[in-house]
Parts: C-alpha cells; sequence; structure tokens
C-alpha cells in the first residue's frame, strides 16, 4: 500500500496467525500515514501464517512478503531486506500499539539520526496491557542490565515499535532469530555509534484470542545473553574512551 511511487517509509508489521486484528491495524496505521507528506507502503512478513492472515493482509491492501524460517527475529530481518523504504517503523500486529504514534517516531527519525524507541513507561500502559511479571521484573530487569553492562540510553529495551534507517539497519548484519533481536538490535546500533532516542508510546490490551508468542523465560535468558556477549566490547570501548577524554589526560603540576 503507498500514496505514491517509490515509497520513502515502509510499515513493517510482523505477522504469524493474526487474522483476529491485522487488518484493523493495517487500516490504523495507513490513517498515522495520511499525514505524513512522504510516500509510504505498509508490509507484511507472514511467518508462515496458517489461519488466513496473509490474505487478509493483501486484500487491505498490504504487501506481503513470506518468510519461511520461524521467529519474530527472522521476520524483522526478512521483512528489512524486503522493504523499499528509506525509513523503517516496525510495530506488532496484535492490536497492543496505538499505531497512530507511528507519526511521532518517524517525524523524530527524519528530524534528527539515528533509531527512535518507543517506551511505554513514558507513555501510557492501558490497565491489563502488560503481565504483572513483564511490567515489574522482565523488562525493568533487561533494561537496567543493558544499561549498567552496554551504557543504552534506553528505558524500555523490549518495546516492540520502534524506528530506523534501512540502510544503518542492514549495516548491523543482526543475526538473531526470535524476539531477543529486539536487544541486539539496541546492542549493535549503540556499539555502531547509532543514537538512540525514544519517544513515549501507549500500550494497549492486545486483542488476540490464542495465547501470546512471546515464551517470558526462555526469551528473557536470550535477551539477557545478547547483552551479556557483547559486554566486553562495550566495556572495551568505554575504557577507551574514558583514556581519552580531557579528564583521563595527564597534565603535569604547575611548577
Amino acid at each position: 500500500m503507498s500514496n505514491q511511487n517509490p515509497p520513502q517509509l515502509t510499515v513493517l508489521l510482523p505477522c504469524l496467525n493474526e487474522a483476529r486484528t491485522l487488518g484493523d491495524c493495517i487500516a490504523e496505521a495507513s490513517a498515522a500515514l495520511i499525514n505524513l507528506n512522504i510516500p509510504w507502503e505498509i508490509l507484511v512478513a507472514d511467518n508462515g501464517s496458517t489461519d488466513g492472515s496473509d490474505a487478509i493482509a493483501a486484500d487491505a491492501g498490504a504487501r506481503v512478503v513470506k518468510v519461511p524460517e520461524l521467529g519474530y527475529g527472522c521476520a524483522i530481518r526478512a521483512g528489512v531486506t524486503a522493504s523499499e523504504g528509506e525509513f523503517i517503523v516496525i510495530a506488532d500486529c496484535d492490536g497492543s500499539y496505538d499505531l497512530s504514534d507511528i507519526f511521532a517516531l518517524i517525524e523524530h527519525l527524519r528530524a534528527r539520526s539515528g533509531m527512535v524507541i518507543g517506551n511505554r513507561f513514558r507513555g501510557n500502559i492501558h490497565p491489563g496491557a502488560m503481565p504483572f511479571l513483564h511490567r515489574y521484573l522482565g523488562t525493568p530487569v533487561i533494561t537496567a542490565v543493558g544499561r549498567l553492562l552496554i551504557g543504552i540510553p534506553v528505558g524500555d529495551f523490549n518495546c516492540g515499535i520502534r524506528a530506523f534507517r534501512r540502510d544503518e539497519f542492514l549495516t548491523l548484519n543482526l543475526k538473531s532469530s526470535g524476539m531477543e533481536l529486539a536487544s541486539e538490535m539496541l546492542v549493535q546500533a549503540h556499539l555502531a555509534g547509532i543514537p538512540l532516542r525514544e519517544v513515549p508510546v501507549t500500550l494497549r490490551r492486545d486483542k488476540r484470542n490464542r495465547p501470546p508468542h512471546l515464551r517470558p523465560w526462555r526469551d528473557g535468558i536470550r535477551h539477557l545473553y545478547q547483552i551479556a556477549k557483547h559486554t566486553p566490547q562495550a566495556t572495551i570501548r568505554r575504557f577507551r574512551r574514558w583514556c581519552t577524554s580531557p579528564h583521563a589526560t595527564y597534565r603535569p603540576p604547575i611548577q
């Protein structure tokens, strides 16, 4: 779907059996994109849906790319590769995110360089939208570890709505196949010197009628592994920065 060709912006929706909500999400994203004065497309990265999600997306006017390798990370990486926009916004399509926030994310990205991450804690979390353990344990712990060990200035590591430049994303050479791609993206972007910025976003109670794809303990461990395995590199980088800072430069005492 695009209001002009070729698109400058791609809204990428990774999808696995989201027939209940996908059509509404495409419509909501389209309404937000009308306010942008740039050509755009909506791209659905279908990760093996068996409920007709791909047909719903096509009927709604979105472009569909099939991703046979299962996993959220696989869907995102394949979707970015297939995208045509210079700017990309990714978002879940289970109805949990208010896609009118796309406008704020992309305007922020166009005005400044870097990657723009949604922050649910600085925005609005509707009652029942985030499970207790996710809100007060899982996401805060992962975020705190990432800030402490890597120095990433982000307050919501797991937020599923974010915006970035396609060319910068591809230079990161991300490898994760699952949900941990969200953390790997932040770690690699920070190590590459890409500025990370945040925009408050709204999280709503999702509208799915099936169990979530997220597996809290397994996926949480994978997030922490992505942070831990890059900690030595980040520590060396921070030490070198300190050594070259004015505060670390030796100055002989005045005689």
